[in-house]
């Protein structure tokens, strides 16, 4: 599988061991942010309401952001 992408067996295991980047941790944040915006709305929230509820909470994010 190696050779098909073009990586080293080194290289492989050392990106399988990698801590999570800074955006995939903010990420993960964000998505448990939406998720709980979205239930205090009773489920009626969309995207671009969820996004307009955290900017009023100081997260400045973007409405495609937030309904990937």
């Amino acid at each position: 599988m190696c050779e098909l992408h073009g990586v080293t067996r080194s290289g492989f295991y050392a990106w399988c061991s990698r801590q999570p980047s800074q955006r995939e941790q903010d990420d993960e944040a964000l998505k448990e942010r939406v998720r709980q915006v979205h239930a205090e709305s009773r489920g009626f929230y969309g995207s671009p309401r969820v996004k307009g509820q955290l900017c009023l909470d100081g997260c400045s994010v973007g409405r495609r952001r937030v309904a990937g």
